[in-house]
């Protein structure tokens, strides 16, 4: 008995210590207002410093930036924005993604090819009672029905 208290004090110990879990490599896309050569290569150092970043890929005909690495989005974004100038996260999918592409909010003519506004799905529609008593109103099944029909 006197051995076990000093192995189970330890295995509970070595068990608490906090363990660091391993971050996960992660893709962050920003959409940059870039005019020149000069402003793509100023956003790619700063986003090249952030911390954790593998590799940063600018396309200035896109207005698009894209690190890859061991980064949080919000200090991606927190450092695109150190450059003064417009930035979001990536608004675009494919156009196949959205239920209804073509709907004003979804559609943007600024948009690469094939890739419209990533929006809320609005595809969430239920009945209610009301609709129901409607319904019941002018059925063929029902004897009080509309007399009009």
């Amino acid at each position: 008995m006197g051995v076990q208290g000093p192995l189970e004090y330890l295995s509970d110990l070595l068990s608490t210590k906090k363990k660091k879990k391993k971050k996960q490599v992660q893709t962050v896309a920003l959409k940059i207002r870039m005019d020149c050569e000069g402003c793509a290569r100023k956003v790619k150092h700063v986003l090249s410093g952030v911390k954790g970043a593998k590799s940063v890929e600018v396309d200035l005909k896109q207005q698009k930036a894209t690190v890859t690495g061991y980064v949080e989005p919000k200090k991606v974004l927190k450092a695109a924005q150190s450059t003064k100038k417009k930035v979001e996260l990536w608004p675009y999918v494919p156009y196949t993604m959205v239920a209804n592409p073509y709907i004003s909010q979804a559609y943007d003519k600024k948009a690469p090819p094939n890739m419209v506004r990533k929006v809320a799905d609005t595809t969430n529609i239920s009945e209610t009672t009301v609709d129901d008593r409607y319904i019941q109103m002018f059925s063929d099944e029902n004897p009080n029905a509309c007399s009009i029909m």
